[in-house]
């Protein structure tokens, strides 16, 4: 049964296991509320997850300990446990979907766990890892719906509290729900008067759905850049803390994630994941009502491939207006080119890709222009279709006038 005794002891018993992450002050990515980040990005793997691991770890039996463990994961919990089961001298094999970052799995080898991937994802690794548990006779380490687990995700509100005393309200990423529910659980025993909010990303909203529905639900399928969060369903114990000591739960867009990962490597310098960033993105798109509130936002993880963050980081930049796409349709004739750079010029854009296309336009003598181009914000973008129009170009979009 999951105890605040038991969260404390969890904190002892992690203190030679985990990096204490301290809180950041954070401006200019949320004006709204005085926005704090608990960069567990910056933790011993990465990620949270091996606050719940490593507890995890350290309460099983010798017995237990001799025959070895197994666990899945969409990669930060198997670092998690391979880190703890390295410490402990314990044999590990962890289940990972294939699909998960390169980065994450070769982390997981490095600890010098035994990888087995799995086609599918976070759900398809688990049943495999429940089949080889039942074979090999390992123990089941679960990523979010074990109390010891959620006990030692619990110690980030113990540190989170010890460190700020005026808070209004912890953002928290959901996937399983193992971190929220050990924060909420912790910080509504010892300050019930701060809000727990709790973020899912829309391509993957299991937890959100089960809450709202008031059952647990599955998902079909998962779709999003926050693979950290895929999960298609909650846990029984994650799902009954959630819905006992959660505030409220909203959901965020890929795209809003993708946002927030570039305002935190502008503002903050720091690298963090899709799912690490999505508390982040909760509070610059305003999910919660927390106007002029002392906000502390989760970023729970920062093992990125290298190649999704530059996918992510473009996705940013077009969310936020940093850099846009015109089409043209305009006159085939010399000197249009020279015409249109300049007007770009002339309002500060600088282009950066040029596409010239003939034969898909309903004028013979026209032709089509894609041009790309790094700007300053949506109203920078507005200013510079606005000024080409009253040029005589014609600004279409995906073959639509503007």
């Amino acid at each position: 049964m999951l105890t605040l005794d038991k969260v404390f002891n969890a904190q002892v018993v992690l203190k030679d296991i985990i990096r204490k992450t301290a809180i950041v002050r954070s401006y200019g990515i949320a004006p709204n509320c005085k926005l704090f980040l608990k960069p567990e990005n910056l933790q011993t793997t990465g990620s949270f997850k091996v606050r719940g691991a490593g507890y995890k770890m350290a309460m099983l039996s010798d017995e237990e300990k001799k025959k070895g463990v197994i666990a899945c994961s969409a990669g930060n919990h198997a670092q998690g446990v391979a880190l703890a089961a390295l410490k402990c001298g314990i044999k590990s094999l962890i289940c990972l979907p294939d699909n998960a970052p390169i980065s994450k799995i070769e982390a997981t080898k490095n600890f010098g766990a035994e990888v087995c991937l799995v086609e599918g994802c976070y759900d398809d690794a688990y049943r495999k890892a429940l089949e080889l548990k039942e074979s090999k006779g390992y123990t089941f380490i679960h990523p979010f719906d074990d109390e010891n687990v959620i006990a030692g995700q619990g110690t980030v509100a113990l540190e989170i509290m010890n460190e700020l005393d005026d808070i209004d309200a912890i953002i928290v990423p959901v996937g399983g729900g193992g971190l929220i529910s050990g924060i909420a659980y912790t910080v509504k025993q010892i300050r019930p008067s701060i809000k727990v909010y709790g973020v899912q990303v829309a391509g993957a909203p299991s937890m959100f759905n089960s809450i709202k529905s008031d059952k647990i639900e599955c998902l079909n399928g998962v779709q999003t850049v926050a693979d950290g969060i895929a999960v298609k369903q909650p846990g029984e114990n994650t799902f009954n803390l959630v819905k006992k000591y959660v505030d409220d739960i909203a959901l965020v867009t890929d795209d809003e994630i993708s946002s927030a990962v570039l305002a935190l490597i502008e503002k903050q310098k720091m690298i963090a994941e899709g799912a690490g960033a999505a508390a982040v993105a909760a509070a610059m798109f305003e999910k919660f009502p927390v106007k002029d509130k002392n906000v502390v936002c989760i970023v729970s993880g920062g093992n990125i491939d290298v190649t999704s963050l530059s996918r992510i980081i473009e996705r940013g930049l077009m969310k936020s207006g940093r850099s846009a796409r015109l089409l043209v349709e305009l006159i085939d004739k010399p000197g249009q080119l020279t015409n249109i750079s300049s007007v770009i010029s002339s309002c500060g854009g600088n282009v950066t890709g040029v596409h010239y296309e003939r034969g898909n336009t309903s004028n013979i003598n026209s032709c089509h222009l894609r041009i790309e181009m790094e700007t300053r914000d949506y109203a920078h973008v507005q200013l510079i279709t606005e000024s080409l129009r009253k040029e005589g170009f014609k600004i279409l979009d995906q073959g639509e006038i503007l």
